[in-house]
C-alpha cells in the first residue's frame, strides 16, 4: 500500500507503524510492540510517500515530521482511538452495497429533514438512526440532512468542531456505518445530504499547522486564523477540501452536501474555492450519472451563490433563506430582539415568501449598514432556496435550547407548518419537530477538563449580557445535557404530539400530491394580507398557490380570510365557516383551500374580524 502526506516545510517524514513480534510492520492492531519507522521519500510539492506492501484495511498509522512526535494524517479516513490516536486504513470497496449506484436522488424541492446523530435515537450511532427510517418516510421526507460527522474531539457533540475531516467520528459508528446508513435510505428511496464544515477547525486534536499552511494570518474569522484559500500554499488546501467533499459522493454515495456558513470562507483568489468546488462536482456528477447537489449556508443575502459559474457565479445548488425563517418566527413568537429586529410582521413574511430575501439591499437594523441583493424572480426559482420553521442553530443557539413549541402555541405552529411546507422553495424540518417534540435540544461538548470549564463559563457569560440568568443555562459539559436532548420517540403517539404528526403528515401527502404545491415559479406566488396596519405578531395572510389558498390566521382571535367561491377546504388546523366573502377561521392556525377550475391569484380582501 501507498502512503501519501503533504508536508512541504518538513525535512524528514516518517510513517510509524505498529511492529509484530519480528519487529516488522503489521497490520494487526491487536498484537502491539513497539513501532516501526518507515522513512517516507521526497517528492514533488512537498509530497512524501512511503510503500509498505503488507499494510492495507485495518493497519494503525502516524506521520512523523522532523523526528517528532507521531501525528494522525491530515487525510485520516479512520480514528478509532479518537483525534489524538493513531490513523487507521479504510479501504471502501470492501463494502457490499445491498442498493446499486443508480440514477440518483434530485434534492432540489425535496423534502428535507434535519437530523443529529448523536440525539435522533437514544443510541447516538447510525445504525441505530436508521432504525427510524421508516418513520421518517411515512412522514413524507424525501432527503435526510446529516449534522457534521467529521471526527472531533471527545464521543458527545454537535459535529461542528471536527478535525480529522476525512473520518466519520467514532462514536456514531465511524466510516463503514456511514456506507450501512446511506445504503439503508437509497433502499427507502431517501437521499442523503451530509453538512461538512471547511471555514474552521475545532479546538483540539487539530494538528494541521504542523503538517503544512492549511491557515493564514492574512484572514481572521470568528475562529481565528482562517483556513489558507489564497496564501502561500493555498493550491494544495484547496485540494484537500475538493477532495474532502468528492470522497462523501463517491465513497460513501451521499446525493448532496451541506456546506456551512461558506461566507466565512476568506477567498480573495480570481475563482473562489466554492466555485471551483461547484465546477468539480459537476463533472464528478457527470461521469457517475446521477446528480450531486451543493447546498450552501450563506449570511450575505446574494443570489449569485446560486448563480451558475459560467456567469461569475458561485455555482451553488441551493442555498439557506434565514429571512424566510426570521420573518415566520417573529411573527409566531412576538421576538424582536437582536437579528430579529427588522421582522415580525405579515408584511415582511409576505415579502420573504415572493422575493426570498427581506435585506435586499437596505439597511439591515441588526448589523447597522445596507445588505444583501435582491433575487429575481424570472431568473432565480423557488427551490434553489432552502426554507424552515426550525434548525439545529435556531434552536440550540438560544440559551437553554428551546423549540418553536415551547416558544409559541400549538396554532402558531400549526400555521407556520402549514406556511414552510407549502411554498415554493426546498422545505426543511428540524429532527422532532413534526410532532411538537417535548425535548430542547442544548448546546453540548465533551471536551477536556480545562477547555471545557472556559467552554460552559463563556457560554453562561454570553447569556447573562443578555439577560439570561446563568446559573439556567446548562452546563455544555454535563452529560445530562446531552441526554436531556434526545428525542423521545414515544411521544409520537401520544396527545398533543399526535395531533400535530397528523398535521405535518396530511400537509406533506397533499404537497406530494399537488404539482402547484410544488411549483417552484416565484413570479406565480401571491400573497394577500391583512389590510390593517401590520402589528408584530398579529396579522393574517393567505398565500396563493395555483388552484390553492393557504390561509393563516395569527391575529390571536376569530378573523375572516378572503376565498374564491366555490372554495373547498381540504386541510385545517382550525375551525372555520364560510361566511359571505371569505372563511371565518375561529382561531389562530391555517386552512388549505381548493379553488374552483380555472380560478388562481388575489381575491379581494375582505375585513379581517366579522
Amino acid at each position: 500500500m501507498l502512503f501519501r502526506v503533504w508536508a512541504p516545510s518538513a525535512a524528514s517524514v516518517d510513517l510509524v507503524l505498529p511492529a509484530g513480534p519480528d519487529g516488522r510492520p503489521t497490520a494487526d492492531p491487536a498484537r502491539p510492540a513497539d513501532p516501526v519507522r518507515v522513512p517516507c521519500a521526497a517528492g514533488p510539492g512537498g509530497w512524501w510517500t512511503a510503500d509498505v506492501p503488507q499494510a492495507g484495511h485495518g493497519t494503525d498509522y502516524w506521520y512523523s515530521l522532523d523526528g517528532g512526535a507521531p501525528l494522525p494524517d491530515p487525510r485520516s479516513a479512520w480514528q478509532p482511538a479518537g483525534v489524538h490516536g493513531p490513523s487507521r486504513v479504510f479501504d471502501p470497496g470492501r463494502y457490499r452495497w445491498w442498493t446499486p449506484d443508480r440514477p440518483g436522488f434530485a434534492v432540489l424541492g425535496s423534502v428535507v429533514h434535519e437530523v443529529h446523530v448523536g440525539t435522533f435515537t437514544a443510541g447516538g450511532t447510525l445504525d441505530t438512526a436508521a432504525g427510524r427510517l421508516d418513520e421518517l418516510r411515512a412522514l413524507g421526507v424525501d432527503t435526510v440532512e446529516l449534522l457534521p460527522l467529521a471526527a472531533f474531539d471527545g464521543e458527545r457533540g454537535w459535529g461542528y468542531d471536527g478535525v480529522d475531516l476525512y473520518a466519520v467520528h467514532r462514536a456514531v459508528g465511524g466510516p463503514e456505518a456511514l456506507q450501512r446508513f446511506v445504503d439503508a435510505c437509497h433502499a427507502r428511496g431517501l437521499a442523503v445530504c451530509l453538512d461538512v464544515v471547511y471555514n474552521h477547525l475545532g479546538p483540539s486534536g487539530n494538528y494541521l499547522s504542523a503538517f503544512g499552511p492549511y491557515f493564514t494570518e492574512h484572514h481572521h474569522t470568528p475562529w481565528g486564523a482562517a483556513v489558507n484559500l489564497d496564501d502561500d500554499g493555498a493550491a494544495e488546501v484547496r485540494r484537500w477540501i475538493v477532495d474532502n467533499a468528492l470522497r462523501w459522493f463517491t465513497d460513501f454515495r451521499v446525493d448532496a452536501l451541506r456546506l456551512d456558513a461558506v461566507h466565512a470562507l476568506a477567498d480573495d483568489s480570481d475563482r473562489h474555492l466554492l466555485a471551483q468546488l461547484s465546477d468539480e462536482t459537476a463533472q464528478l456528477a457527470e461521469r457517475l450519472g446521477r446528480p450531486l447537489t451543493l447546498i450552501a449556508e450563506s449570511d450575505v443575502n446574494d443570489p449569485r451563490t446560486v448563480e451558475p459559474t459560467s456567469g461569475g457565479g458561485l455555482g451553488m445548488t441551493a442555498q439557506w433563506a434565514d429571512d424566510v425563517h426570521h420573518s415566520l418566527h417573529a411573527l409566531v413568537t412576538g421576538e424582536t430582539e437582536g437579528y430579529y429586529v427588522d421582522f415580525g410582521t405579515v408584511a415582511t413574511l409576505a415579502h420573504a415568501l415572493t422575493r426570498v430575501f427581506v435585506h435586499e439591499g437596505g439597511l439591515s437594523t441588526f448589523r447597522g449598514r445596507p445588505w444583501g441583493r435582491p433575487v429575481d424572480p424570472a431568473r432565480h426559482r423557488g427551490h434553489r432556496f432552502v426554507v424552515y420553521a426550525q434548525t439545529h442553530d435556531q434552536v440550540g443557539n438560544r440559551a437553554v435550547g428551546e423549540r418553536l413549541s415551547t416558544l409559541a402555541p400549538p396554532d402558531r405552529c400549526a400555521a407556520a407548518a402549514a406556511v414552510v411546507l407549502t411554498s415554493p422553495f426546498t422545505p426543511m424540518l428540524f429532527m422532532g419537530e413534526e410532532w411538537a417534540a417535548g425535548t430542547p435540544w442544548q448546546f453540548f461538548t465533551d471536551l477536556d477538563a480545562e477547555l471545557g470549564r472556559a467552554v460552559s463559563a463563556g457560554r453562561r457569560a454570553e447569556f447573562s449580557r443578555h439577560g439570561w440568568d446563568a446559573a439556567a443555562v446548562p452546563d455544555p459539559q454535563d452529560p445530562r445535557t446531552r441526554e436531556a436532548s434526545v428525542l423521545r420517540w414515544q411521544e409520537r403517539s401520544r396527545p398533543p404530539h399526535d395531533r400535530m404528526l397528523a398535521w405535518y403528515t396530511a400537509l406533506l401527502r397533499l404537497r406530494r400530491a399537488e404539482p402547484d404545491l410544488r411549483d417552484d415559479d416565484l413570479r406565480a406566488v401571491a400573497v394577500t394580507t391583512c389590510p390593517e396596519p401590520d402589528v408584530v405578531g398579529r396579522g393574517w395572510l393567505v398565500v396563493h398557490r395555483g388552484r390553492f389558498d393557504v390561509l393563516v390566521n395569527l391575529t390571536g382571535g376569530p378573523a375572516v380570510l378572503p376565498i374564491a367561491p366555490g372554495s373547498v377546504p381540504v386541510l385545517a388546523w382550525t375551525d372555520a365557516v364560510t361566511v359571505p366573502g371569505g372563511l371565518r377561521l375561529v382561531t389562530d392556525g391555517a386552512v388549505v383551500v381548493r379553488r374552483p377550475a380555472g380560478t388562481s391569484g388575489p381575491v379581494p380582501a375582505g375585513p379581517s374580524v366579522p
